[in-house]
């Protein structure tokens, strides 16, 4: 049995408060350094405290791939990473986890910025979703605004919190109560409470460094994480699975924690959409040929809260070429295209699931005659929705859809 690896990499959160937050532990590691590590926000920490006789210091603002490739270099000498609260929530513990292995590393989280903003509102964190605006796309709020929801956002700066407001005001959630908690656990903490309209209309100065805890108002439009969402949730050219197929579709797909989809002849990206909008870490890239349906994709992804949904542009089967490989995949269109259906299968991952709908009659004949060759499930779904008949309402049916679903067996 080999020698169990001696962490180099020390990650310690630290609070606003500075070196004077560390626990003596964090305290005690410190001292043994020989290279800190800080974020731009953190230049202030290192001032006027006892530090050891480090030989360097540096800093994330210099370029993140730049200062990582530094810290790699120093692998086996004691380097010290000062992050702010809790390092592996959203924070660079996480980062490295990428680059450097958890056996190399030791890690002394503070209380992260989610758990004080709780502890200052009155808010059990079980019941807050807790993301980061901090390096991602505004957009990605957009997937948390429902009714009576709360949240916890890690932010940018102050330009943040104006744009959030603009956004929940602009979706119908003007009355929406934003909290601004600014240098928590520091000496110029501040708490200050607005909604979002007179966020917009008044545009207060709030600190560069704060976090943004947002109680969203009753009266905004429901669009749940729940698959189904009403048809003209999404902008379209009517190649969109309809709301009642989307949903049982989903289920057929089942998402499941971190899992990588591949929609093929995604449309307007509804499934891959509504995939990555149950939440656990799902991912999705969405192949479609036409460009006019590529850019509605990615609309629909922004408007929708997934603006990390990758699209590609492109024909299948040549545009799945070095594609991350699918755990599951979904063809929504062009079933009986040459060599789609076995590129599709080859990549993906054993134990993986395969659903693919058709709404032709030469769809259909290829999906059964791959469940008589592969097994699985055929299923027909015939929607009718109710629609005016003159003065009167009858039923107007929806073209059926024919789904196979079927797994691939583990080697």
């Amino acid at each position: 049995m080999s020698d169990a690896i001696e962490p180099w990499l020390t990650i310690i959160g630290i609070g606003d408060n500075g070196l004077a937050s560390l626990t003596p532990e964090a305290q005690a590691l410190l001292w043994q350094t020989e290279t800190v590590v800080i974020g731009e926000r953190l230049d202030h920490v290192l001032e006027g405290g006892a530090l050891p006789d480090l030989k360097r210091i540096l800093n994330w603002g210099g370029g993140f791939r730049e200062t990582l490739a530094e810290v790699l270099k120093l692998r086996g000498t004691p380097v010290t990473v000062l992050a702010t609260g809790d390092p592996m929530h959203f924070g660079i513990g996480a980062t490295l986890r990428r680059y450097v292995a958890f056996e190399e590393m030791r890690v002394v989280p503070s209380p992260s910025a989610f758990s004080l903003a709780a502890s200052r509102l009155g808010w059990p964190l079980q019941s807050v979703a807790q993301i980061s605006l901090h390096g991602r796309p505004l957009a990605t709020l957009n997937r948390y605004v429902l009714p009576g929801a709360r949240i916890l956002a890690l932010t940018a700066g102050a330009e943040t919190v104006l744009q959030a407001a603009k956004l929940l005001d602009e979706r119908g959630f003007g009355s929406s109560v934003l909290t601004v908690l600014e240098h928590m656990g520091g000496p110029a903490e501040r708490i200050q409470q607005f909604s979002a309209r007179q966020m917009v209309e008044a545009r207060p100065a709030v600190a560069e460094f704060n976090t943004l805890a947002i109680d969203c108002a009753f009266d905004g439009p429901l669009l749940s994480q729940v698959p189904g969402l009403p048809d003209d949730s999404f902008r379209h050219d009517g190649q969109l699975t309809k709301r009642e197929v989307r949903a049982a579709t989903l289920a057929l797909l089942t998402p499941f924690p971190n899992a990588m989809l591949w929609d093929v002849g995604a449309g307007c990206g509804s499934i891959a959409i509504e995939w990555m909008r149950t939440g656990m870490g799902t991912q999705a890239i969405a192949i479609e040929p036409k460009p006019e349906r590529t850019a509605m994709i990615r609309f629909n992804a922004d408007q929708l809260g997934t603006p990390e949904l990758k699209v590609v542009e492109g024909e299948a089967p040549a545009a799945l070429e070095d594609l991350e490989a699918p755990d599951v995949v979904f063809i929504g269109g062009g079933i009986t295209h040459d060599g789609l259906f076995e590129a599709c299968w080859e990549a993906l991952r054993p134990g993986g699931w395969l659903v693919a709908n058709a709404v032709t009659i030469e769809g259909e004949a290829k999906l059964a005659a791959l469940r008589g060759e592969y097994g699985g499930d055929l299923t027909r779904i015939q929607v009718s929705r109710a629609a005016p008949v003159g003065r009167f309402c009858g039923w107007k049916q929806l073209m059926p859809v024919t789904t196979w679903s079927a797994m691939k067996d583990v080697d």
